[in-house]
Order: C-alpha cells, then sequence, then structure tokens
C-alpha cells in the first residue's frame, strides 16, 4: 500500500490568479491534514497522481498552467458536493 498523500488548495476569487497550495504532506502530516478537512467538513477529493503533482509544489505557490484543467475539475466537483449539502440541509 501506498503512503497516504494529501495537498490542500486555495482559490480566491477577489485576488487574480491561480489556486495556491496551503498544506501538503505525506504519511502523519497528510494524516492531519485530512483530520482538519474532516473537522471543518471540508469535502475531500481523492486523486493519488494529482496529489503526487501537487506535492511538487511549494507552500503558497500558484498551481502550474498544466495542472489547471485536473485542479478545475476538482473545484466543479466541489461546488456541486456544496450544492447537494444545501438542499440536503433544506429537506
Amino acid at each position: 500500500m501506498s503512503e497516504k498523500k494529501a495537498v490542500a488548495l486555495k482559490y480566491d476569487q477577489e485576488q487574480s490568479g491561480a489556486p495556491k497550495v496551503i498544506a501538503k504532506g505525506k504519511g502523519a502530516i497528510a494524516e492531519k491534514i485530512l483530520q482538519k478537512a474532516q473537522e471543518f467538513e471540508v469535502p475531500v477529493f481523492q486523486n493519488e497522481a494529482l496529489a503526487t503533482s501537487l506535492l511538487s509544489l511549494d507552500v503558497d505557490e500558484q498551481i502550474p498552467p498544466n495542472l489547471y484543467k485536473a485542479v478545475a475539475e476538482v473545484f466543479v466537483w466541489l461546488m456541486k458536493s456544496e450544492q447537494q449539502a444545501q438542499l440536503s440541509s433544506r429537506q
């Protein structure tokens, strides 16, 4: 089994530019990132290949253009997850 990996991204629509890596790690650090996501009810998207690519970036570094499409898919998934959660809470 491969070592657990996690990368947290932030996108600020107010500022120009691409999403940034705000936390990253493997093993125990990845576990802590995932614990915090769960604690704050942040949905977790699982894609090992994307995580591996993002781990090569520095914290506070914007994602490079070659990862825009893959990261955009994550943000679309996140928006859909948030919309479903809102619909569920209204019922």
